[in-house]
């Protein structure tokens, strides 16, 4: 990896774990306000409506971000056509889910959900007028603009969802602290990038007749026919570059459907077998801390890896390398702020959000366990990628989203309850870190033994770390002090122990962060 890979690489993750980890506490600071004030029937009405509002956003961006991101030198043409195909698909699907919405609360058994869908999904029209100018930010690392326009757009909707939620909008805050997210985000990507849109100019193409009937008209060849022949342009569209590029990205936005549909499973089942949304809040309660620690590690990891990994794929030895450096990285992070999570969740959640979520406290331990190793699938799916393979992520996506909306049905229809249903969805997403693992094998010959090199030292202490934490602050009745001090004795004994033995990743992350603090 040469040094300026080197230096943008350590700059990405900076950025993009300092920033996402104020990001992830902002919104647990405004979430935890929130749930005290709100129900978990408030949560789930909205768990049943993300599903749609994700599925409408992942086909007006069609897998476009990462196209141009895995292109060298994207052209104003073909950023151009994203845009607008982003605009166009997004107003026509929002059109189409409006007049839908009485069909979706009839599903639900809930009429509240007609006006509450037409609201929320204005949010992915708005997000359709930045696609293009994320995808820039995406493939020039800039992910210092990124982060601090997800520092804004966190805060200012965070006021906005709690003012409501005071103010007794109750659901309808929800909403509208999405909206104003996407909005802000959607703002601010207009004002950091220096990429603009221009507004497509329509060219006329002639008919074979039309053509023949000019020729007719003009026989000599005069001057008159110069302005028709270059009229006369075959293939003008102005969306023909994202066409161009749909061959690669229509794998991804497959992929990305099966993603949404694979992570809204429980949202959309659990609102049709137990109608009013209370169970389904449970849940959503659960995954939204789950997936808030997924999001600021998979988000560091995201910003930086498949940029790094196509510049580095000169060679399969260099890309070896680089891959393999991220991963211990990714472990190194992932494992105890996954596994720390699972051990506090349930004086976390009783404590912090109240007595009435604490059925989500067993849910939030399971998911946490899923959670440890979902950083690394972002990993080995971004060398998927930036090998060109996107139809492995397409299967791949498709067969978890199979599995998981099978299996979920099959154990309600069994009499299984939702505890069951997790255990299901977390063993069935470890099996799956497997699979990405033997793709891996194939692109670039990680071998297994050496894949757990790399992984399983952070593994095994991170794990004995929980268990001693566990055990020895097992005793103190206070549930403040017990969160207090097992997230202070585990994170003294991983780092401790970690820097005893010498390990370079730690070493080489506290020698970059002296440099950077001297500069």
């Amino acid at each position: 990896m040469s040094s300026v890979l080197k230096q943008r690489t350590a700059q990405g993750l900076l950025w993009g774990g300092l920033s996402g980890t104020l990001v992830q506490l902002l919104g647990a600071l405004f979430g935890l306000w929130l749930v005290r004030l709100l129900d978990p029937s408030d949560y789930g009405r909205m768990a049943a409506l993300v599903i749609f509002s994700n599925l409408a956003s992942v086909l007006q961006e069609s897998g476009f971000t990462a196209a141009l991101a895995n292109k060298h030198e994207p052209t104003h043409e073909e950023y151009n056509a994203v845009f607008w195909f982003n605009v166009l698909v997004g107003v026509t699907l929002y059109l189409i889910l409006f007049f839908c919405a009485p069909l979706i609360a009839r599903f639900y058994h809930d009429p509240v959900l007609v006006p509450l869908a037409r609201l929320s999904f204005l949010s992915f029209v708005v997000s359709s007028f930045g696609t293009a100018q994320r995808a820039y930010l995406f493939g020039h690392l800039m992910v210092r603009q990124t982060s601090l326009m997800q520092l804004a757009a966190i805060v200012l909707s965070g006021i906005t969802g709690v003012a409501l939620a005071y103010a007794g909008f109750a659901y309808w805050g929800l909403a509208l602290q999405s909206l104003a997210y996407i909005g802000t985000l959607t703002a601010l990507a207009w004002y950091v990038s220096p990429w603009r849109p221009t507004f497509p100019v329509v060219r006329k193409v002639m008919t074979d007749d039309e053509l023949r009937m000019t020729n007719k008209s003009n026989p000599s060849g005069s001057s008159d026919s110069k302005p028709h022949s270059s009229f006369i342009i075959r293939h003008s569209s102005f969306l023909a570059p994202a066409f161009r590029m749909f061959g690669f990205s229509s794998k991804l936005l497959v992929n990305s459907l099966a993603l949404q549909l694979n992570n809204n499973a429980f949202g959309v089942l659990l609102n049709r077998f137990f109608p009013g949304g209370h169970v389904a809040g449970i849940y959503s309660n659960a995954r939204k801390w789950d997936d808030m620690a997924i999001t600021t590690i998979s988000g560091m990891v995201q910003g930086v890896a498949q940029p790094v990994l196509r510049e580095s794929s000169q060679t399969r030895a260099e890309l070896l390398r680089a891959f393999r450096k991220l991963l211990r990285f990714t472990c190194f992070v992932s494992f105890p702020c996954l596994l720390g999570l699972a051990l506090i969740a349930e004086d976390f959640i009783v404590l912090l959000a109240g007595e009435k979520w604490h059925a989500s406290a067993l849910l939030l331990s399971l998911l946490c366990v899923y959670g440890a190793f979902a950083p690394l699938v972002t990993l080995y799916s971004n060398l998927v990628i930036s090998r060109g393979r996107s139809g492995i992520n397409m299967t791949m996506g498709l067969a978890s989203c199979l599995l998981v909306w099978a299996g979920i049905i099959v154990l309600h229809a069994q009499g299984f309850g939702l505890t069951a249903m997790v255990v299901f969805y977390v063993v069935l997403n470890l099996v799956a870190l497997v699979v990405w693992q033997l793709c891996a094998r194939h692109l670039v010959g990680l071998r297994c033994r050496d894949a757990l090199l790399d992984v399983a030292p952070f593994l095994l202490l991170a794990v004995a770390v929980m268990l001693v934490a566990g055990w020895t602050t097992a005793p103190l009745g206070i549930s403040w002090l017990r969160m207090s001090l097992r997230i202070l004795l585990a994170a003294a004994l991983y780092l401790g122990l970690l820097w005893a033995a010498r390990d370079p990743i730690l070493r080489e992350s506290v020698d970059f962060l002296r440099r950077r603090a001297k500069d």
